[in-house]
């Protein structure tokens, strides 16, 4: 298990990778228009798959919201 901050919040994670972090929370790495950035650094789509987390990490997902 690691300990990351997810979206401002610190949780227990048993995840290696961008990607594996993204199908855990149920998000399709897949989707158009996400962002995923780790300690304040945009990480390139096509880096998910390889980009591993380490403890402390921050992370913050970010898709947009409809509305008006």
């Amino acid at each position: 298990m690691t300990r990351l901050k997810v979206n401002g919040v610190e949780e227990e994670v048993a995840v290696a990778t961008v990607a594996d972090l993204l199908v855990e929370r149920g998000i399709d790495p897949a989707v158009r228009f996400l962002a995923v950035a780790i300690n304040g650094a945009v990480v390139r789509r096509a880096d998910w798959p390889a980009t591993r987390l380490a403890a402390g990490d921050a992370i913050e997902i970010v898709r947009p919201l409809q509305g008006g």
